[in-house]
């Protein structure tokens, strides 16, 4: 389904909704939903008309039954075509501020990352660290700011979970393509046989919701505290300053401890809720729009595999654009450049391809 063909079927389900009145409460949002959404409509009519008329154009040019009606054919194509033209660039313009309106909801400066080990026990662990250190320097080498939030660190120095936080020029629009499986193979240093192992470890990308934006009832939470066990050493165990909250409605789990006090932990873990509600919000409207496989880049669910990182091969692989690169051990090291800019071309010419010009 083309991106145009998904902003159809959204204006044509949201115009059977505001056909039952007696069912809306929330007529403000969706009159601007349809505000937004009709302009896009009407000119992908006008879009659809000068194509249409193109083909009939050419039509009569190829049959050459008519020499003079021809030429007039071969006249009004070319009005045709800059018609055509200036109809792209008007429905890039309007895509790009219904996105711009659905992402008014969010932080652009502000982004939550949780690193979490998968299947491959210890293994999936340590890489999961390794992760941790490649978008660190990634972020570094951008001037982004990491913190980590909260962590839970094996004996063996990998991170079965780690949250952390991206602030300064905007990183959900480079992190949000991390979003997904990423997958390991290599021969652990604890493996005698050189046998080859193959550990997940999944990654979500959770933008930060602006101050108020996604409500929530403080009687659907549940609260628990305990003694930290993070950095801080001695300071944050005299006290309970971690704190564990659970969103019974949707089931949401999320804990932090490595601030200084409960009411800063607090603080975190509501915010990281916030983010990983958002998360559920649009996941569902876009499952609602279309049940088939998403093609755009942007909405990888957690359970896709991604990449793969093939140590023996010295080859990272992004299954989404099926293109690979053979310096592993840059890539590790926060040297993303060349992956995020192939995944960012790869996705504006599937989000246009249905409206470029021939």
């Amino acid at each position: 389904m083309t991106i145009l063909e998904k902003i159809q079927k959204e204006y044509d389900d949201l115009m059977e909704k505001l056909s039952h009145p007696e069912e809306i409460t929330e007529w403000e949002s969706l009159g601007e939903q349809k505000k937004v959404l009709e302009e896009i409509v009407n000119e992908k009519r006008k879009y659809e008309d000068i194509k249409k008329r193109l083909l009939e154009n050419e039509e009569i040019v190829t049959q050459q039954k008519d020499n003079e009606l021809a030429e007039m054919a071969r006249e009004e194509e070319k009005e045709l075509l800059e018609k055509k033209e200036e109809s792209v660039k008007t429905l890039k313009r309007l895509i790009g501020k219904k996105e711009g309106a659905e992402d008014d909801v969010i932080q652009k400066g502000s982004t939550i990352i949780e690193i979490r080990a998968g299947a491959g026990g210890d293994e999936a662990s340590l890489f999961a660290s390794n992760l941790l250190e490649m978008y660190t320097k990634y972020a570094q080498s951008k001037n982004i700011d990491v913190k980590i939030l909260d962590e839970n660190k094996t004996e063996q120095g990998g991170h079965k979970i780690v949250t952390f936080k991206m602030k300064k020029n905007d990183p959900y629009s480079l992190m949000r393509y991390e979003a997904g499986v990423h997958r390991v193979q290599r021969v652990p240093e604890t493996e005698k046989g050189g046998r080859v192992h193959t550990s997940t470890i999944s990654v979500a990308v959770l933008p930060e919701p602006k101050k108020g934006k996604i409500k929530i009832n403080p009687a659907d939470l549940t609260l628990e505290t305990c003694k930290s066990s993070g950095p801080g050493g001695q300071y944050v165990n005299k006290r309970e300053t971690a704190i564990r909250i659970v969103h019974e409605p949707s089931g949401i789990v999320v804990t932090s401890q490595n601030e200084r006090s409960l009411q800063q932990n607090k603080e975190t873990a509501l915010s990281v809720l916030e983010a990983k509600l958002l998360e559920k919000e649009k996941r569902e409207r876009l499952e609602k729009l279309e049940k088939e496989r998403k093609s755009q880049i942007g909405t990888a669910m957690r359970a896709e595999k991604i990449r793969t990182y093939n140590f023996m091969q010295n080859r990272v692989t992004d299954h989404r654009i099926e293109q690979s690169w053979y310096r592993l051990e840059e890539i590790l090291q926060g040297d993303l450049d060349g992956i995020i800019n192939a995944l960012q071309e790869y996705e504006e010419r599937e989000k246009y391809k249905d409206i470029i010009i021939e």
